[in-house]
Protein backbone atom coordinates (compact mmCIF):
# COMPACT_ATOMS: atom_id res chain seq x y z
CA UNK A 1 0.00 0.00 0.00
CA UNK A 2 1.32 3.46 -0.93
CA UNK A 3 1.88 5.92 1.93
CA UNK A 4 0.81 9.55 1.49
CA UNK A 5 1.70 12.30 3.98
CA UNK A 6 -0.39 15.49 3.84
CA UNK A 7 1.12 18.57 5.53
CA UNK A 8 -1.47 21.33 5.79
CA UNK A 9 -2.77 23.42 8.69
CA UNK A 10 -6.31 23.70 7.27
CA UNK A 11 -8.75 21.20 8.79
CA UNK A 12 -11.03 21.44 5.74
CA UNK A 13 -8.22 20.34 3.42
CA UNK A 14 -7.35 17.38 5.66
CA UNK A 15 -11.01 16.35 5.74
CA UNK A 16 -11.25 16.59 1.93
CA UNK A 17 -8.19 14.37 1.47
CA UNK A 18 -9.58 11.75 3.85
CA UNK A 19 -12.78 11.61 1.80
CA UNK A 20 -11.02 11.59 -1.58
CA UNK A 21 -8.63 8.78 -0.64
CA UNK A 22 -11.01 6.77 1.51
CA UNK A 23 -11.27 3.08 0.51
CA UNK A 24 -8.27 3.36 -1.81
CA UNK A 25 -4.87 1.66 -1.87
CA UNK A 26 -3.34 4.76 -0.27
CA UNK A 27 -2.60 5.06 3.46
CA UNK A 28 -3.07 8.74 4.38
CA UNK A 29 -1.35 10.44 7.33
CA UNK A 30 -1.79 14.14 8.13
CA UNK A 31 0.41 16.76 9.82
CA UNK A 32 -0.54 20.29 10.83
CA UNK A 33 2.84 21.94 10.26
CA UNK A 34 6.17 21.59 8.55
CA UNK A 35 7.85 20.81 11.88
CA UNK A 36 5.39 17.97 12.58
CA UNK A 37 5.76 16.66 9.04
CA UNK A 38 9.56 16.55 9.31
CA UNK A 39 9.29 14.53 12.55
CA UNK A 40 6.95 12.03 10.86
CA UNK A 41 9.13 11.47 7.77
CA UNK A 42 11.70 9.17 9.41
CA UNK A 43 9.10 6.96 11.07
CA UNK A 44 6.49 6.93 8.31
CA UNK A 45 8.79 6.76 5.27
CA UNK A 46 6.07 8.07 2.91
CA UNK A 47 6.06 7.44 -0.83
CA UNK A 48 4.62 10.90 -1.48
CA UNK A 49 4.29 14.17 0.44
CA UNK A 50 1.68 16.81 -0.38
CA UNK A 51 1.91 20.11 1.46
CA UNK A 52 0.81 23.71 1.39
CA UNK A 53 3.21 26.51 0.46
CA UNK A 54 1.93 28.82 3.21
CA UNK A 55 1.62 27.40 6.72
CA UNK A 56 2.14 28.47 10.30
CA UNK A 57 5.64 27.81 11.63
CA UNK A 58 8.27 27.08 9.00
CA UNK A 59 7.05 27.66 5.46
CA UNK A 60 6.29 24.97 2.93
CA UNK A 61 9.29 26.14 0.92
CA UNK A 62 11.69 25.69 3.84
CA UNK A 63 10.09 22.33 4.66
CA UNK A 64 10.60 21.23 1.05
CA UNK A 65 14.25 22.32 1.18
CA UNK A 66 14.85 20.20 4.28
CA UNK A 67 12.96 17.22 2.85
CA UNK A 68 15.06 17.28 -0.32
CA UNK A 69 18.27 17.47 1.74
CA UNK A 70 17.17 14.41 3.73
CA UNK A 71 15.99 12.41 0.70
CA UNK A 72 16.56 13.69 -2.84
CA UNK A 73 14.24 11.00 -4.26
CA UNK A 74 11.23 11.80 -2.08
CA UNK A 75 8.26 12.88 -4.20
CA UNK A 76 6.70 16.17 -3.07
CA UNK A 77 3.63 17.95 -4.49
CA UNK A 78 3.02 21.54 -3.39
CA UNK A 79 -0.40 23.15 -2.96
CA UNK A 80 -1.06 26.85 -3.22
CA UNK A 81 -3.88 29.32 -3.63
CA UNK A 82 -1.42 31.56 -5.45
CA UNK A 83 -0.53 29.51 -8.52
CA UNK A 84 1.20 32.30 -10.40
CA UNK A 85 3.41 33.48 -7.53
CA UNK A 86 7.18 33.15 -7.55
CA UNK A 87 6.94 31.01 -4.39
CA UNK A 88 5.25 28.14 -6.22
CA UNK A 89 7.78 28.43 -9.06
CA UNK A 90 10.67 28.34 -6.59
CA UNK A 91 9.17 25.19 -5.10
CA UNK A 92 9.35 23.52 -8.50
CA UNK A 93 12.97 24.63 -8.89
CA UNK A 94 13.75 23.00 -5.56
CA UNK A 95 12.55 19.68 -6.98
CA UNK A 96 8.83 19.48 -6.27
CA UNK A 97 7.15 16.98 -8.58
CA UNK A 98 4.19 19.28 -9.30
CA UNK A 99 1.91 21.81 -7.67
CA UNK A 100 -1.84 22.10 -7.28
CA UNK A 101 -4.04 25.16 -7.15
CA UNK A 102 -6.57 25.58 -4.35
CA UNK A 103 -9.43 24.88 -4.57
CA UNK A 104 -8.18 21.82 -6.44
CA UNK A 105 -9.93 19.79 -9.11
CA UNK A 106 -10.44 16.28 -7.68
CA UNK A 107 -9.91 14.26 -10.92
CA UNK A 108 -6.71 16.23 -11.63
CA UNK A 109 -5.56 15.73 -8.03
CA UNK A 110 -6.02 11.96 -8.31
CA UNK A 111 -4.20 11.83 -11.66
CA UNK A 112 -1.21 13.81 -10.35
CA UNK A 113 -1.05 11.67 -7.20
CA UNK A 114 -1.15 8.41 -9.19
CA UNK A 115 1.57 9.64 -11.58
CA UNK A 116 3.74 10.79 -8.67
CA UNK A 117 3.34 7.44 -6.88
CA UNK A 118 4.35 5.60 -10.05
CA UNK A 119 7.45 7.79 -10.36
CA UNK A 120 8.22 7.10 -6.69
CA UNK A 121 7.96 3.34 -7.28
CA UNK A 122 10.23 3.63 -10.32
CA UNK A 123 12.87 5.28 -8.15
CA UNK A 124 12.57 3.07 -5.10
CA UNK A 125 12.07 -0.38 -6.63
CA UNK A 126 15.55 -1.67 -7.28
CA UNK A 127 15.67 -3.64 -10.52
CA UNK A 128 17.70 -6.80 -10.21
CA UNK A 129 19.21 -7.86 -13.50
CA UNK A 130 20.57 -11.21 -12.33
CA UNK A 131 17.64 -12.62 -10.33
CA UNK A 132 17.76 -16.15 -8.93
CA UNK A 133 14.27 -17.57 -9.14
CA UNK A 134 14.96 -19.87 -6.20
CA UNK A 135 15.11 -16.77 -4.00
CA UNK A 136 12.07 -14.82 -2.85
CA UNK A 137 13.90 -11.67 -1.75
CA UNK A 138 13.40 -9.53 -4.86
CA UNK A 139 10.36 -7.68 -6.11
CA UNK A 140 11.34 -6.50 -9.59
CA UNK A 141 13.69 -8.34 -11.90
CA UNK A 142 14.77 -8.71 -15.49
CA UNK A 143 14.39 -12.44 -15.96
CA UNK A 144 16.64 -14.44 -18.23
CA UNK A 145 19.45 -16.95 -18.36
CA UNK A 146 19.74 -17.11 -22.14
CA UNK A 147 22.97 -15.97 -23.77
CA UNK A 148 21.20 -12.97 -25.32
CA UNK A 149 20.02 -11.73 -21.93
CA UNK A 150 23.37 -12.42 -20.29
CA UNK A 151 24.92 -10.02 -22.82
CA UNK A 152 22.34 -7.40 -21.78
CA UNK A 153 23.26 -7.93 -18.11
CA UNK A 154 26.97 -7.52 -18.86
CA UNK A 155 26.36 -4.21 -20.61
CA UNK A 156 24.25 -2.93 -17.68
CA UNK A 157 27.13 -3.80 -15.35
CA UNK A 158 29.65 -2.00 -17.54
CA UNK A 159 27.41 1.10 -17.56
CA UNK A 160 27.03 1.10 -13.76
CA UNK A 161 30.27 2.99 -13.13
CA UNK A 162 29.85 5.58 -15.88
CA UNK A 163 27.63 8.53 -16.77
CA UNK A 164 27.56 7.64 -20.46
CA UNK A 165 24.36 8.17 -22.44
CA UNK A 166 22.66 4.88 -23.29
CA UNK A 167 20.32 3.93 -26.13
CA UNK A 168 18.06 0.92 -25.53
CA UNK A 169 16.48 -0.63 -28.62
CA UNK A 170 14.09 -3.52 -29.12
CA UNK A 171 10.54 -4.39 -29.99
CA UNK A 172 7.61 -3.15 -27.93
CA UNK A 173 7.09 -5.17 -24.77
CA UNK A 174 10.66 -6.45 -24.40
CA UNK A 175 11.32 -4.57 -21.14
CA UNK A 176 13.24 -1.46 -22.21
CA UNK A 177 12.08 0.61 -19.23
CA UNK A 178 13.13 -2.12 -16.80
CA UNK A 179 16.62 -2.06 -18.34
CA UNK A 180 16.72 1.74 -18.03
CA UNK A 181 15.75 1.50 -14.36
CA UNK A 182 18.38 -1.18 -13.78
CA UNK A 183 21.04 1.13 -15.25
CA UNK A 184 19.84 3.91 -12.94
CA UNK A 185 19.69 1.79 -9.78
CA UNK A 186 23.20 0.46 -10.29
CA UNK A 187 24.69 3.86 -11.22
CA UNK A 188 26.36 6.58 -9.16
CA UNK A 189 23.17 8.66 -9.51
CA UNK A 190 20.92 6.11 -7.81
CA UNK A 191 20.42 8.41 -4.83
CA UNK A 192 19.08 11.19 -7.07
CA UNK A 193 15.80 11.54 -9.03
CA UNK A 194 14.72 9.31 -11.89
CA UNK A 195 11.90 10.42 -14.22
CA UNK A 196 10.48 8.45 -17.15
CA UNK A 197 8.81 10.26 -20.07
CA UNK A 198 6.95 8.45 -22.86
CA UNK A 199 7.55 10.73 -25.84
CA UNK A 200 4.87 8.96 -27.91
CA UNK A 201 2.17 9.43 -25.27
CA UNK A 202 2.45 13.23 -25.06
CA UNK A 203 1.10 15.39 -27.93
CA UNK A 204 3.85 16.95 -30.04
CA UNK A 205 2.86 20.51 -29.14
CA UNK A 206 3.07 19.74 -25.38
CA UNK A 207 6.18 17.54 -25.23
CA UNK A 208 8.68 20.40 -25.48
CA UNK A 209 6.97 22.22 -22.60
CA UNK A 210 6.81 18.99 -20.56
CA UNK A 211 10.55 18.44 -20.96
CA UNK A 212 11.91 21.99 -20.79
CA UNK A 213 9.14 24.00 -19.14
CA UNK A 214 7.67 27.26 -20.38
CA UNK A 215 7.45 30.93 -19.47
CA UNK A 216 4.25 32.76 -18.62
CA UNK A 217 2.43 33.73 -21.82
CA UNK A 218 4.52 31.41 -24.03
CA UNK A 219 1.32 30.04 -25.57
CA UNK A 220 -2.43 30.05 -24.99
CA UNK A 221 -3.13 28.70 -21.53
CA UNK A 222 0.40 29.34 -20.18
CA UNK A 223 -0.80 31.44 -17.25
CA UNK A 224 2.35 30.91 -15.20
CA UNK A 225 5.95 29.83 -15.58
CA UNK A 226 6.37 26.04 -15.43
CA UNK A 227 9.47 24.04 -14.65
CA UNK A 228 10.10 21.09 -17.00
CA UNK A 229 11.25 17.56 -16.28
CA UNK A 230 14.91 18.28 -17.01
CA UNK A 231 15.04 20.90 -14.25
CA UNK A 232 13.02 18.70 -11.87
CA UNK A 233 15.49 15.87 -12.50
CA UNK A 234 18.65 17.96 -11.93
CA UNK A 235 21.54 15.71 -10.95
CA UNK A 236 19.54 12.57 -11.66
CA UNK A 237 18.54 10.44 -14.64
CA UNK A 238 15.83 11.03 -17.22
CA UNK A 239 14.48 8.19 -19.33
CA UNK A 240 13.11 9.22 -22.73
CA UNK A 241 11.01 6.29 -23.92
CA UNK A 242 10.04 6.06 -27.62
CA UNK A 243 12.41 8.88 -28.55
CA UNK A 244 12.11 7.79 -32.17
CA UNK A 245 8.63 9.38 -32.25
CA UNK A 246 9.91 12.80 -31.15
CA UNK A 247 9.43 15.82 -33.45
CA UNK A 248 12.53 17.26 -35.15
CA UNK A 249 12.29 20.61 -33.31
CA UNK A 250 12.33 18.88 -29.92
CA UNK A 251 15.16 16.63 -31.09
CA UNK A 252 17.27 19.76 -31.65
CA UNK A 253 16.75 20.82 -28.03
CA UNK A 254 17.62 17.34 -26.74
CA UNK A 255 20.81 17.48 -28.80
CA UNK A 256 21.78 20.78 -27.21
CA UNK A 257 21.19 19.40 -23.70
CA UNK A 258 23.44 16.43 -24.49
CA UNK A 259 26.13 18.68 -25.96
CA UNK A 260 26.18 21.56 -23.48
CA UNK A 261 23.76 20.73 -20.66
CA UNK A 262 21.75 23.88 -21.41
CA UNK A 263 18.41 24.93 -22.92
CA UNK A 264 15.77 27.68 -22.80
CA UNK A 265 12.24 27.20 -21.61
CA UNK A 266 9.52 27.54 -24.25
CA UNK A 267 8.96 31.27 -24.83
CA UNK A 268 12.01 32.24 -22.76
CA UNK A 269 15.45 33.76 -23.35
CA UNK A 270 17.20 32.76 -20.12
CA UNK A 271 19.61 29.85 -20.51
CA UNK A 272 19.09 27.06 -17.98
CA UNK A 273 21.99 24.74 -17.08
CA UNK A 274 21.35 21.19 -15.92
CA UNK A 275 23.36 18.07 -15.16
CA UNK A 276 21.13 15.14 -16.13
CA UNK A 277 22.00 11.70 -17.44
CA UNK A 278 19.90 10.72 -20.46
CA UNK A 279 18.82 7.16 -21.20
CA UNK A 280 16.73 6.81 -24.35
CA UNK A 281 14.74 3.93 -25.81
CA UNK A 282 12.87 3.20 -29.01
CA UNK A 283 11.24 0.31 -30.86
CA UNK A 284 12.07 1.97 -34.20
CA UNK A 285 15.14 1.27 -36.31
CA UNK A 286 16.79 4.67 -35.87
CA UNK A 287 19.33 4.06 -38.62
CA UNK A 288 16.44 3.75 -41.08
CA UNK A 289 14.75 6.82 -39.58
CA UNK A 290 17.99 8.79 -40.07
CA UNK A 291 18.22 7.63 -43.69
CA UNK A 292 14.59 8.72 -44.22
CA UNK A 293 15.40 12.09 -42.58
CA UNK A 294 12.85 11.45 -39.85
CA UNK A 295 15.48 11.51 -37.09
CA UNK A 296 18.50 13.76 -36.66
CA UNK A 297 21.76 12.01 -37.48
CA UNK A 298 23.76 14.11 -34.99
CA UNK A 299 21.30 13.26 -32.19
CA UNK A 300 21.45 9.58 -33.08
CA UNK A 301 25.22 9.52 -32.62
CA UNK A 302 24.94 11.46 -29.35
CA UNK A 303 22.44 8.93 -28.01
CA UNK A 304 24.17 5.85 -29.39
CA UNK A 305 27.19 6.05 -27.06
CA UNK A 306 26.35 2.68 -25.50
CA UNK A 307 23.75 0.57 -27.29
CA UNK A 308 21.72 -2.16 -25.62
CA UNK A 309 19.65 -4.30 -27.97
CA UNK A 310 16.94 -6.19 -26.08
CA UNK A 311 16.15 -9.52 -27.75
CA UNK A 312 12.56 -10.39 -28.60
CA UNK A 313 10.94 -13.18 -26.61
CA UNK A 314 10.95 -15.52 -29.62
CA UNK A 315 14.75 -15.08 -29.74
CA UNK A 316 15.09 -16.38 -26.18
CA UNK A 317 12.41 -19.04 -25.85
CA UNK A 318 14.46 -20.87 -23.22
CA UNK A 319 13.62 -18.04 -20.81
CA UNK A 320 9.86 -18.53 -21.14
CA UNK A 321 9.55 -21.15 -18.31
CA UNK A 322 11.49 -18.79 -16.00
CA UNK A 323 9.21 -15.89 -16.91
CA UNK A 324 6.10 -18.04 -16.41
CA UNK A 325 7.34 -19.02 -12.96
CA UNK A 326 8.08 -15.37 -12.14
CA UNK A 327 4.61 -14.16 -13.19
CA UNK A 328 2.88 -16.95 -11.27
CA UNK A 329 4.65 -15.82 -8.10
CA UNK A 330 4.16 -12.13 -8.86
CA UNK A 331 0.38 -12.32 -9.30
CA UNK A 332 0.03 -14.67 -6.34
CA UNK A 333 1.80 -12.09 -4.17
CA UNK A 334 -0.49 -9.33 -5.47
CA UNK A 335 -3.59 -11.41 -4.73
CA UNK A 336 -2.30 -12.64 -1.38
CA UNK A 337 -2.77 -16.27 -2.37
CA UNK A 338 -0.52 -19.29 -2.90
CA UNK A 339 0.85 -19.37 -6.47
CA UNK A 340 -0.89 -21.61 -8.96
CA UNK A 341 1.01 -24.26 -10.87
CA UNK A 342 0.88 -24.80 -14.62
CA UNK A 343 0.48 -27.95 -16.68
CA UNK A 344 3.64 -28.92 -18.60
CA UNK A 345 1.73 -29.04 -21.91
CA UNK A 346 0.61 -25.44 -21.34
CA UNK A 347 4.23 -24.33 -20.87
CA UNK A 348 5.15 -26.08 -24.13
CA UNK A 349 2.40 -24.17 -25.92
CA UNK A 350 3.73 -20.91 -24.49
CA UNK A 351 7.23 -21.81 -25.69
CA UNK A 352 5.96 -22.45 -29.24
CA UNK A 353 4.01 -19.22 -29.61
CA UNK A 354 5.64 -16.40 -31.61
CA UNK A 355 4.85 -13.58 -29.08
CA UNK A 356 4.46 -10.44 -31.19
CA UNK A 357 3.89 -8.50 -27.93
CA UNK A 358 6.93 -10.07 -26.24
CA UNK A 359 7.23 -10.20 -22.43
CA UNK A 360 4.37 -7.73 -21.91
CA UNK A 361 2.06 -10.02 -23.90
CA UNK A 362 3.24 -13.07 -21.95
CA UNK A 363 2.53 -11.26 -18.68
CA UNK A 364 -0.99 -10.40 -19.87
CA UNK A 365 -1.57 -14.00 -20.98
CA UNK A 366 -0.41 -15.33 -17.60
CA UNK A 367 -2.67 -12.94 -15.70
CA UNK A 368 -5.61 -13.97 -17.91
CA UNK A 369 -4.80 -17.66 -17.41
CA UNK A 370 -4.68 -17.26 -13.62
CA UNK A 371 -8.12 -15.61 -13.71
CA UNK A 372 -9.60 -18.17 -16.12
CA UNK A 373 -8.20 -21.27 -14.37
CA UNK A 374 -10.95 -23.04 -12.43
CA UNK A 375 -8.56 -24.81 -10.08
CA UNK A 376 -5.04 -24.49 -8.74
CA UNK A 377 -3.47 -25.67 -12.00
CA UNK A 378 -3.42 -23.75 -15.27
CA UNK A 379 -4.43 -26.09 -18.10
CA UNK A 380 -3.90 -25.63 -21.86
CA UNK A 381 -7.57 -24.69 -22.22
CA UNK A 382 -7.06 -21.73 -19.88
CA UNK A 383 -4.77 -20.09 -22.46
CA UNK A 384 -6.10 -17.82 -25.25
CA UNK A 385 -7.31 -19.69 -28.38
CA UNK A 386 -4.38 -18.68 -30.61
CA UNK A 387 -1.98 -20.23 -28.09
CA UNK A 388 -3.92 -23.26 -26.88
CA UNK A 389 -4.85 -24.30 -30.43
CA UNK A 390 -1.28 -24.26 -31.74
CA UNK A 391 -0.28 -27.67 -33.22
CA UNK A 392 1.84 -29.83 -30.98
CA UNK A 393 4.65 -31.62 -32.82
CA UNK A 394 5.88 -33.08 -36.06
CA UNK A 395 4.38 -32.25 -39.46
CA UNK A 396 1.44 -30.45 -37.87
CA UNK A 397 3.67 -27.94 -36.09
CA UNK A 398 3.08 -24.49 -37.55
CA UNK A 399 6.09 -22.23 -38.08
CA UNK A 400 6.13 -18.87 -36.32
CA UNK A 401 5.05 -15.96 -38.49
CA UNK A 402 7.89 -13.76 -39.76
CA UNK A 403 8.86 -10.80 -37.59
CA UNK A 404 7.85 -7.43 -39.03
CA UNK A 405 9.69 -4.38 -37.70
CA UNK A 406 6.86 -2.03 -38.67
CA UNK A 407 3.35 -2.45 -40.14
CA UNK A 408 4.15 -0.47 -43.28
CA UNK A 409 7.02 -2.86 -44.01
CA UNK A 410 4.72 -5.84 -44.37
CA UNK A 411 4.91 -7.40 -47.81
CA UNK A 412 2.31 -9.56 -49.56
CA UNK A 413 4.57 -12.56 -49.11
CA UNK A 414 4.78 -11.94 -45.34
CA UNK A 415 1.02 -11.64 -45.01
CA UNK A 416 0.52 -14.77 -47.09
CA UNK A 417 2.90 -16.65 -44.78
CA UNK A 418 1.00 -15.51 -41.69
CA UNK A 419 -2.28 -16.52 -43.32
CA UNK A 420 -0.93 -20.02 -44.03
CA UNK A 421 0.07 -20.40 -40.35
CA UNK A 422 -3.38 -19.36 -39.18
CA UNK A 423 -5.00 -21.73 -41.67
CA UNK A 424 -2.87 -24.61 -40.34
CA UNK A 425 -4.12 -23.87 -36.82
CA UNK A 426 -7.70 -23.85 -38.08
CA UNK A 427 -7.21 -27.15 -39.92
CA UNK A 428 -5.69 -28.88 -36.88
CA UNK A 429 -8.51 -27.65 -34.65
CA UNK A 430 -11.75 -27.51 -36.69
CA UNK A 431 -13.66 -26.25 -33.65
CA UNK A 432 -11.60 -23.08 -33.57
CA UNK A 433 -13.40 -20.14 -35.18
CA UNK A 434 -10.22 -18.66 -36.56
CA UNK A 435 -11.47 -15.34 -37.97
CA UNK A 436 -13.29 -14.17 -34.81
CA UNK A 437 -10.38 -15.41 -32.67
CA UNK A 438 -7.80 -13.49 -34.71
CA UNK A 439 -9.97 -10.38 -34.85
CA UNK A 440 -10.47 -10.45 -31.09
CA UNK A 441 -6.75 -10.83 -30.39
CA UNK A 442 -5.93 -7.97 -32.78
CA UNK A 443 -8.39 -5.73 -30.93
CA UNK A 444 -6.84 -6.64 -27.57
CA UNK A 445 -3.28 -6.07 -28.80
CA UNK A 446 -4.15 -2.69 -30.32
CA UNK A 447 -5.84 -1.52 -27.11
CA UNK A 448 -2.96 -2.78 -24.96
CA UNK A 449 -0.42 -1.11 -27.25
CA UNK A 450 -2.27 2.23 -27.00
CA UNK A 451 -3.07 1.84 -23.26
CA UNK A 452 -6.79 1.81 -24.00
CA UNK A 453 -6.84 4.83 -26.33
CA UNK A 454 -9.60 3.83 -28.76
CA UNK A 455 -8.81 6.57 -31.29
CA UNK A 456 -5.19 5.43 -31.65
CA UNK A 457 -6.16 1.74 -31.54
CA UNK A 458 -8.69 2.23 -34.35
CA UNK A 459 -6.05 4.03 -36.41
CA UNK A 460 -3.58 1.16 -35.90
CA UNK A 461 -6.19 -1.33 -37.08
CA UNK A 462 -7.34 0.79 -40.02
CA UNK A 463 -10.94 0.98 -38.83
CA UNK A 464 -13.21 3.68 -37.44
CA UNK A 465 -13.63 4.28 -33.73
CA UNK A 466 -17.31 3.33 -34.02
CA UNK A 467 -16.36 -0.03 -35.53
CA UNK A 468 -13.82 -0.61 -32.77
CA UNK A 469 -16.44 0.10 -30.10
CA UNK A 470 -18.83 -2.42 -31.64
CA UNK A 471 -16.10 -5.07 -31.69
CA UNK A 472 -15.16 -4.32 -28.06
CA UNK A 473 -18.78 -4.94 -27.07
CA UNK A 474 -19.17 -7.96 -29.36
CA UNK A 475 -16.07 -9.74 -28.04
CA UNK A 476 -16.52 -8.52 -24.44
CA UNK A 477 -12.99 -7.17 -24.49
CA UNK A 478 -13.47 -4.35 -21.97
CA UNK A 479 -13.83 -6.73 -19.05
CA UNK A 480 -10.69 -8.62 -19.98
CA UNK A 481 -8.65 -5.45 -20.41
CA UNK A 482 -9.77 -4.27 -16.98
CA UNK A 483 -8.34 -7.47 -15.55
CA UNK A 484 -5.07 -7.00 -17.38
Amino acid sequence: MDKLLLIDDEADVQYSFRRIFDQSDIELTTANSGEEGLKLIGRLKPDLVIMDVRMGGISGLETLRRLRQADAKLMVIMMTAYGTTQTAIEAMKLGAYDYLLKPFDVPRLKLIVLNALKAARDMRQVVSYQPLLESEDYDVGIIGRSEAMQNVFKTIGQLAGSNATALITGESGTGKELVARAIYHHSKRSGLPFLAINCAAIPENLLESELFGHEKGAFTGASAQRIGKFEQCAGGTIFLDEIGDMAMATQAKILRVLQSGSFERVGGNQTVKVDVRVIAATHRALEQAVAAREFREDLFYRLNVVRIQIPSLRERREDIPLLVNYFLKKFAQIQGRPPKSIFAAAVEMLERFHWPGNVRELENVMQRAIVMAKGDVILPGDLPPLISSAPATGAEKAPAPPALSAPDEAKPADLASISRVLFQWARVNPKLKILPAVERELMIQALLETKGNQVRAAKLLGITRATLRKRVEKFQIKQELAIQ
